[in-house]
């Protein structure tokens, strides 16, 4: 079974970024690649066991398991030593990725608190998108009983091409709400 966004851009979205854009061929248009979800825990210095907790919940929230991230170097000052877990990241990508922006979009972000929509102004030069969320609670998969701490996350929006109007104007198309400027 093929996700709803994949058959949504399929049907709908290429049609009207060629008419928008004025695209001929539909292979021009701007797809999106990966989702890349990083979540940093600076705190697992101190408890390692907090790694454990945060791998879990990123898990449970993207339907894979997530990768470990170590640290590189030593450094003093932060009390980080080499090989040490700081932080787990998850690449989505083909029918997952579009399950996860569907529940994000759908379902995560109406239940952030006070939520006036995403920001315009985080696009990178070629068209990729990244946004931070503060609580990883916003999403149904997080048990709120259990919870010891909140953790925040950065998720990337990757396309293969496109300048940022395009790149925008796909995400709209999916419906991402983004705030009004």
């Amino acid at each position: 079974m093929k996700p709803m966004l994949l058959e949504k851009y399929r049907n709908e979205v290429i049609k009207k970024m060629q008419e928008k854009f004025g695209i001929k061929n539909p292979m021009a248009v701007p797809v999106l690649e990966k989702i890349v979800i990083n979540m940093g825990v600076g705190v697992a210095i101190n408890d390692v066991k907090i790694m454990d907790v945060v791998v879990k919940d990123l898990a449970a929230i993207c339907g894979q398991q997530p990768l470990v991230r170590r640290a590189k170097k030593a450094i003093s000052n932060f009390k980080l030593r080499e090989g040490l877990p700081i932080g787990c990241k998850v690449t989505l990508r083909r029918a997952r990725m579009y399950e996860f922006l569907e529940r994000f979009i759908n379902v995560a972000l109406p239940r952030i608190r006070d939520f006036n929509g995403v920001s315009q102004k985080s696009f990178d030069q070629k068209g990729n998108y990244s946004m931070g969320i503060v609580d990883q609670t916003i999403f149904p998969e997080i048990e709120t009983g259990r919870m010891q701490r909140t953790q925040g996350m950065d998720i990337s929006f990757v396309f293969n091409k496109g300048p940022q109007e395009q790149t925008l104007e796909v995400l709209r198309l999916f419906g991402m709400p983004f705030r009004k400027n």
